[in-house]
């Protein structure tokens, strides 16, 4: 996303320091140019291609077909956009300082860098959203969580999104001489706050809101083991104390529980075997509980590293934004405004690294891919 100046002067009116790249000779300056290109163009690369692979990973993998991997699809497909049409246009325009595409292109980069960026977080929100609902109330969620559901909750999210990056265009006025720079330039502090707080700062209190409320309902999940030491519990009072789990079910257990009785009588069998079997199917039970538990926790792991990744990388930009934007004398280093850019841009790169590097069912599907082998 780029900066919005909310002061009625150009950018270059702004107090900044002086560029130090104006200092440097042209075999230094031109090193310093390919460098900077060269790894701007891997991450840019690297953020591509990860997307990529796991938008293929969920389409080809048959267990994937969820409505919570279609929303991480949705973001993928999202950071990918982000990756093939906003980065290579911001490669060039960091590495120049000079805008030479037209205005039209810059209106296009500049919508698209906005409403791609702002879906990206948005998506983040919609995630939590769908795990929050789907691990406090599993039973009734599970009714309504749909495909359907999930792309109703998609549509939001460029609604929103396209909602912020509009604005500028009906204000911004075509130049008659020729534009050297690109950036949303408006007088109105008010989209300033509109922008800002819709894209970033509102999402991250909710998304800080989310994350706490399933933390503490993952942890009531974890399975706790009786504090009578020695204890033998039935089948049936393990699955009457559960509470349930968005990741887990135990119908199957229970299923079992209600065949119990060998020799197809009522109340028939030896006592001692049928003790033996309520004991197996307890421990199973009991197993099978405790993978739920790992799984919960360590699905709202995920959840919290990939939250903190994002306030990491986008906070430093939308401070500074705002900060320039009310503060029209206040003094920064220009190279200072790209680097927290690309900072933001870094988070289309971490999300799908994220995904594949914490989830099994990913990175399983992930590995039969790159093996070229189709996952059922």
């Amino acid at each position: 996303m780029d900066q919005v100046n909310s002061t009625d002067e150009p950018l270059s009116n702004v107090t900044v320091s002086p560029t130090t790249f104006e200092q440097w000779d042209d075999s230094t300056l031109l090193g310093l140019q390919i460098s900077i290109s060269a790894m701007l163009a891997i991450v840019t690369l690297a953020s591509a291609l990860s997307n990529a692979f796991v938008i293929a990973t969920i389409f080809l993998t048959r267990k994937l077909h969820t409505p919570a991997n279609f929303l991480i699809g949705s973001l993928a497909v999202t950071d990918l956009l982000v990756s093939i049409l906003v980065m290579p246009f911001s490669i060039v325009y960091t590495v120049s300082k000079t805008w030479t595409l037209g205005q039209i292109v810059c209106d296009i980069w500049l919508s698209s860098d906005i409403t791609f960026c702002t879906a990206s977080i948005l998506h983040l929100c919609v995630i939590a959203l769908d795990r929050y609902w789907a691990i406090t109330d599993a039973l009734e969620y599970s009714k309504r969580r749909t495909v359907r559901r999930a792309a109703l909750m998609v549509v939001v999210v460029w609604v929103i999104s396209v909602s912020i990056s509009m604005p500028p265009l009906f204000w911004r006025q075509a130049k008659a001489q020729e534009l050297t720079e690109c950036m949303v330039n408006t007088d109105q502090i008010s989209y300033t706050l509109y922008s800002t707080f819709g894209a970033f700062y509102v999402p991250t209190v909710l998304l800080v809101i989310l994350y706490g409320r399933i933390y503490v309902a993952a942890r009531s999940r974890i399975f706790k083991t009786p504090a009578t030491s020695g204890k033998r519990f039935t089948a049936a009072q393990l699955i009457q104390n559960s509470t349930g789990s968005s990741l887990c079910s135990l119908n199957s257990t229970s299923n079992q529980e209600g065949q119990v009785h060998p020799g197809g009588g009522g109340g028939g069998g030896s006592p001692h075997f049928t003790n033996s079997v309520k004991v197996k199917l307890a421990d199973s039970v009991l197993e099978r509980k405790r993978l739920c538990a790992a799984r919960e926790k360590k699905a709202t792991k995920t959840l919290g590293i990939i939250l903190g990744a994002f306030i990491v990388c986008w906070l430093p930009f939308f401070v500074f934004t705002l900060v320039m934007g009310i503060c029209k004398d206040c003094w920064y280093h220009p190279v200072l405004f790209d680097v927290f850019t690309w900072l933001g841009y870094l988070n289309s790169l971490i999300n799908p690294v994220i995904y594949t590097a914490f989830n099994d069912d990913f990175k399983q599907a992930f590995h039969k891919l790159t093996k070229f082998k189709r996952c059922y």
